[in-house]
Formats: structure tokens, sequence, C-alpha cells
């Protein structure tokens, strides 16, 4: 185990992190790849799943110049039953691998995270909050026809209703946010390069 206090204040409880031989990065299919792991031995899941941003054909800025979005097969889906379906597939084996006390934080856009969100509450999570990250440099709405998506959302929830002792580093937090309690609206640049 490795300890850390990085930017926490005295009062804030020390946090132990696994040593860095015990991280991975897993390529592949989530749903197999997470059948593979042993049930109840996740401590958190971060999803970024597809958005389901339903493209009919090239996204292209006035100037009729390409822009590379995100229309590779696998952000796309037949329809929402089958977005629902893979939704469903993937929570399900996220949920079987969380331990009681692991939390599962799932990001989207207006495309897909009130799906997903009415998928995780019907499968039994528990919501804890919802975050919405406020881009300061999206990307503009290169039609001008609809407002420039200047933020995403992300959905921060339990196993279940009665999970207990999930990690949440309150002091923490707090001391990295110059002692003022943290926010659910989160200002943060768009990460590009």
């Amino acid at each position: 185990m490795v300890e850390s206090r990085r930017g926490a204040s005295a009062r804030a409880p020390r946090t132990q992190f696994e040593s860095e031989s015990s991280a991975r990065i897993v390529v592949g299919d989530c749903v197999a790849e997470m059948s593979k792991l042993a049930a109840g031995s996740v401590d958190l899941v971060f999803a970024d799943p597809p958005y389901n941003l339903q493209l009919k054909g090239d996204l292209k800025r006035p100037d009729e110049s390409h822009v590379d979005a995100v229309n590779n097969d696998w952000d796309k889906f037949a329809s929402f039953a089958a977005y629902d379906d893979f939704t469903r597939a993937w929570l399900l084996a996220c949920r079987r691998i969380m331990k009681p006390s692991a939390t599962l934080w799932v990001i989207g856009s207006y495309h897909n995270i009130f799906r997903v969100g009415s998928i995780m509450q019907d499968l039994g999570f528990w919501v804890l909050n919802d975050i919405v990250w406020r881009k300061t440099n999206p990307m503009p709405n290169f039609r001008g026809r609809r407002f420039t998506n200047a933020h995403e959302t992300m959905i921060w929830a339990a196993r279940d209703e009665k999970a207990k002792g999930y990690t949440f580093n309150y002091e923490a937090l707090k001391a990295a946010n110059e002692d003022v309690q943290a926010r659910s609206d989160w200002l943060i640049p768009l990460c590009t390069g």
C-alpha cells in the first residue's frame, strides 16, 4: 500500500492506494472482460460508454471542412432499444464485480446520460450525485442551430440503496478547494492534444 496526503488538510483521513503493480489496463469488449474478473472485487468503476451520437453522415463546419467526430462502429446502434440492451449488459457486469462499498461513475452527454441513468435506477443502483462538468473551452456548434454543448454530466452511484462505507474524501476535496465544500459543478477545460 502507498499512502497519499497530497493537498489534504490535517483533518483529512489518510488514503491508502494499492501499489502500482496492482494497476492494469484491460483492453477488449467490456462485458466479456468484466466476466473474467472475480465477483465483488472492484472498489470503483469509471465508465465512459459510447454516447450513441446518432450521426447521420459526416459532420462539417460552416466552411465545409470535415469534423473528426465519433463515427466509429462502436458508437453506432440500430435503435435506442439496442443501445439500452448494451447499457443494461455492461451495467449488470459492473454490478457483479463491484464490492458492496464500491461506487460507479458514468460520464455522458445529452445523447445518452438520461437513458443510462434511468437504466441504472431500474437495476437498483443508488444515485449519490450528478456532477456537471462545465468545459471552459467547449467545441462550438458548427451549424449554429443549437446551443454549444458546453458540459457533460457524470452520475456517481452506489451499488444499491443500502450501500455503506463508500469512499468520499470530504476533507481532502475541501482542502483542495480553498477550504470550501466541493460543489457538483466542476469547471475544467476540455483535454486537447
